[in-house]
Parts: C-alpha cells; sequence; structure tokens
C-alpha cells in the first residue's frame, strides 16, 4: 500500500495556507450493502466530508471559481450514489474521497460515511477515512 502523506488535522491555518472546506451530515439515499434487501432498497447514509485546501499567498477575487465549491462537492457525491448499487461503505468513501481529491486545490479528504437504520440499538454504523494527496 503506498504510503500517504501524513495529515495532522483538518483545521484552517494562516501560517499554512490552508482552509477548511466541509459538508456535514450530508443525508443521502443509496444503494449499499452486502445482503439482498440493500440491493434493492435504497438505504439512507449520512455522510461527512473535511477537506484541506491550499491557498493562494495573495487575496483571491470574491468568485466562486477561485474556491472549492462545498455545492459542487455535494453534487459529485450525490452522482457517485446515483451510479448504481456498491457492496461496500469503505468503496463508497474511496470514491467520495477520489472525487474530492482530483482537485488540485485539495491536499486532504476526510470521509466518513454512516448508515443509521442498520442496526436497532446503535445510533448508527459506518466508516471513516482519510486521504492525501501523494
Amino acid at each position: 500500500m503506498k504510503a500517504q502523506s501524513k495529515i495532522t488535522h483538518h483545521v484552517a491555518s494562516s501560517a499554512a495556507h490552508v482552509r477548511h472546506v466541509f459538508v456535514r451530515d450530508l443525508t443521502l439515499l443509496a444503494l449499499i450493502g452486502i445482503h439482498d434487501a440493500e440491493r434493492i432498497k435504497p438505504q439512507r447514509i449520512v455522510v461527512n466530508i473535511d477537506l484541506s485546501v491550499q491557498e493562494a499567498e495573495s487575496p483571491m477575487p470574491d468568485d466562486i471559481s477561485h474556491v472549492v465549491s462545498y455545492e459542487i462537492i455535494v453534487k459529485k457525491c450525490e452522482a457517485i450514489v446515483a451510479e448504481g448499487h456498491v457492496n461496500l461503505v469503505e468503496t463508497l468513501a474511496e470514491k467520495f474521497a477520489e472525487t474530492c481529491l482530483k482537485d488540485k486545490r485539495v491536499t486532504a479528504a476526510r470521509v466518513r460515511i454512516e448508515k443509521p437504520d442498520i442496526i436497532p440499538n446503535a445510533r448508527s454504523v459506518g466508516v471513516e477515512i482519510e486521504r492525501a494527496r501523494g
């Protein structure tokens, strides 16, 4: 397995010129899981994404084209889910992280996916991954 860059946090840092872009508690219906019923009936997933974004050293213009847009991140996640069934939450998390890291300004992505309706006596179950540009 390829070694990942060390990520210390996803917090905005003036000194490091890092911006923190995030999506909190995005609820989607997804065909996800290994059981037969999960292949035909969509279930609720809750997605949280934290991105470390490299900023320019000079002030940026007040224009959406100069930032990593959380709206675009959400639309890309929705499009991935719309592609169809995925067996593993881990696979879906990897797809979300990969699509976020396609933007060269994103240096690291933390993705958490929860399935809140699977284990009756648990608020949710799921996976969290963290990936960094190599």
